[in-house]
């Protein structure tokens, strides 16, 4: 079919840039080529950042960009470059940076006007079309008969810009005590919402790793008050609307307090995030409702987002035509006419078919009742069954099917830890297949990463997140499965980040390779966000491979990170929680467990079906050179070492006896 307008964002492979590229707007992709253009023709540039499955990306495209009058506005007076957040997340955080600075707050779309050299003068978040247009008049006007004025901006911006991407460095020695574990947790716990889980405010967004720290924390501590706060969060966000209660997968935020109403996309990170979340809590409280959240999130991640080479795809819109969550809603009528009339007074009551799930226009959400409700399991799953079918033959919302090379390490760390909590094989084969898709396409033989595939095309240096991710990602697989090429493969890519992406000064991690073309200012990140920092995921794999390795180095230069971050950390735990995951294991008890006989990965899976969060695992059932494994296989035995701080008790063979040395503290 003919379409009226096309741009150069036909030749890309992201679905977000693929969307845009009929729009009358003469887009062009991220590039030299873009600001080369703009330098020669001496025009400023529009700087317009999204991701496919965002609503609002969606509604500004729909009103300012597929309009006539807005693009020959911008055709005319600028050089407009669209980028996928997801395809570049260091453009995206160098921008969002420059978006905060000038208006506190920020979000996507990301609308930046540059001058032809990257270096920002403006920029927000959505404007209707209006006062989209009115805004870009005033600075093309603006840049005509005043450029020094702009040139006076981009120099003060691009100044913020670099000032707050620096590390301020703690040159005192590292520190590290159970006191500011407290601390974190007295300041944290003020904006626990003690009636719906999660932070008191809204919107709510998961953010895994803060329960993830909570959990960890109130385990080590028994601390009462900080676990059932970590078990009311889980059980509210699984029993509401930002759960997919037909499908499985959680949609990324809930815009209300009660978990109600979400923003209906579902993306890959958060969901591969909660699969370890909640298989880590079916480990401590044995709760069957994790159990269920873990395998129907796994079932949609197989039934939808799964590739042919075991790859997994990046997100499901919002949108289905044209609405946001039409696919996800439900009419009275419509399920009354599904639901057997026996059953009707049951699911209306199970599902809140009533004030609490109404949403607007006679739509209802879908919300587990909480509390006093005995319908059996069965029965359930037979209305799950039922409403799946008939939600099938409906317009689905879009598929963003790239493929990131760190999204799909963090499925692949999902997949292990519910491996770990369910013993189920099954989650071990999709987590090894799709490592071996990430070996095959995004690996090069000079031992980097590429960042973005899609249908055999993988392109986009990789960033210290995929590296980081991936690190975490294969030590997870060599420690379920004992296979060394794993171990090898996470070894190999320390050392290549050590030596392409490190600041000698801070020893942080940049976020992009030294050796690549740099923006405007070289970001390095260290607060935790929905996706942890990659720096607090490198301080926590340089520990995990100081042990492994026995490198000291290592576990110097993950302590001389974290100790940058210490003070911030104290008092806002939110926002490093990660970090703080690692000053557990730094401030307590940390234990190394070596498993070496022929009953060596049987009894690792033993030991794994309680939670014990601070442990290093590793097993093989024969002969190793590894520093823990060496000289302790004995033919005909199982033995089990259990070590702290270099020292190790006499070998076991129960691990009973064993689980009694690490629940000591």
């Amino acid at each position: 079919m003919k379409k009226k307008h096309s741009n150069a964002l036909v030749n890309e492979t992201s679905p977000y840039l693929l969307q845009h590229a009929h729009n009358p707007v003469n887009w062009m992709p991220w590039g030299e080529e873009a600001l080369e253009k703009a330098k020669k023709e001496n025009k400023l540039v529009i700087i317009s950042i999204g991701y496919s499955a965002c609503h609002w990306c969606h509604v500004m495209e729909r009103e300012s960009f597929e309009d006539s009058a807005a693009a020959a506005l911008m055709n005319e007076h600028y050089i407009s470059i669209k980028i996928d957040r997801e395809e570049r997340p260091d453009v995206d955080q160098i921008y969002m940076t420059a978006v905060q600075l000038m208006t506190g707050r920020g979000g996507w779309p990301l609308n930046i006007v540059a001058l032809p050299d990257g270096r920002p003068v403006w920029g927000g978040t959505y404007f209707p079309k209006d006062n989209w247009m009115k805004a870009l008049q005033g600075i093309y006007e603006v840049n005509r008969d005043e450029p020094e004025k702009m040139l006076e901006y981009a120099e003060k911006l691009t100044a913020g810009v670099v000032q707050s991407e620096l590390v301020v460095l703690n040159n005192e020695a590292p520190n590290f005590n159970k006191e500011q574990a407290q601390e974190i947790i007295a300041n944290w716990s003020k904006s626990f919402d003690i009636e719906n889980g999660g932070p008191n405010r809204a919107p709510k967004f998961p953010l895994p790793n803060n329960y993830d720290y909570l959990l960890h924390y109130g385990h080590l501590k028994n601390d009462k008050p900080v676990l059932n706060h970590v078990k009311l969060t889980l059980k509210k966000m699984a029993f509401g609307g930002i759960y997919d209660q037909i499908g499985g997968g959680f949609s990324r935020y809930s815009t209300d307090e009660i978990w109600k109403v979400p923003h209906f996309e579902k993306m890959l990170y958060d969901n591969a995030q909660l699969v370890s979340l909640y298989s880590k809590a079916y480990q401590k409280f044995k709760n069957p409702l994790y159990k269920e959240v873990v395998y129907e999130t796994l079932e949609w991640l197989n039934r939808e987002m799964t590739g042919p080479d075991g790859e997994f795809y990046s997100a499901l819109d919002a949108d289905s035509e044209g609405e946001e969550g039409k696919f996800y809603v439900w009419k009275k009528e419509e399920l009354q006419n599904l639901i057997p009339l026996e059953d009707w007074d049951s699911f209306s009551t199970y599902y809140h078919i009533d004030r609490i799930g109404l949403w607007e226009d006679g739509n209802y959400i879908l919300m587990r009742k909480d509390g006093g409700n005995s319908t059996p399991n069965e029965k359930v799953k037979s209305w799950k069954k039922l409403l799946l079918k008939e939600r099938g033959k409906r317009i689905r919302p879009g598929l963003d099917d790239k493929s990131l090379t760190s999204w799909n390490a963090l499925m692949i760390t999902g997949l292990v830890d519910a491996h770990a909590a369910f013993s189920d094989s099954e989650f071990i084969k999709i987590a090894e297949k799709n490592a071996k898709w990430l070996k095959k396409y995004q690996l090069q033989q000079d031992g980097s990463l590429l960042h973005s595939y899609k249908k055999g095309e993988s392109k986009i240096g990789g960033l210290i997140e995929d590296y980081s991710l991936s690190i975490q990602a294969f030590l997870k697989l060599f420690e379920a499965t004992g296979k060394e090429e794993y171990l090898l493969n996470a070894k190999k890519w320390m050392v290549y980040c050590q030596e392409n992406f490190k600041d000698e000064e801070s020893k942080m991690f940049y976020t992009r390779n030294l050796k690549s073309t740099q923006l405007i200012a070289k970001s390095l990140e260290t607060a935790d966000n929905v996706i942890p920092a990659a720096n607090s995921i490198m301080a926590m794999n340089l520990f995990l491979l100081s042990h492994y390795l026995d490198k000291p180095e290592y576990s110097d230069q993950a302590q001389t990170m974290m100790n940058h971050v210490t003070e911030k950390m104290s008092s806002y735990g939110e926002n490093y929680s990660n970090w703080a995951q690692l000053h557990l294991h730094l401030s307590h008890p940390f234990y190394e467990i070596a498993i070496s006989g022929k009953e060596a990965k049987p009894k690792f899976l033993d030991f794994n079906s309680n939670f014990h969060p601070n442990v290093l695992w590793i097993f093989n059932e024969k002969q190793s050179s590894i520093p823990l494994l060496e000289n302790r296989f004995v033919k005909g035995e199982t033995r089990i070492y259990v070590c702290e701080n270099k020292v190790c008790q006499l070998p076991l063979q129960e691990v009973a006896k064993a689980e009694k040395i690490i629940l000591k503290e």
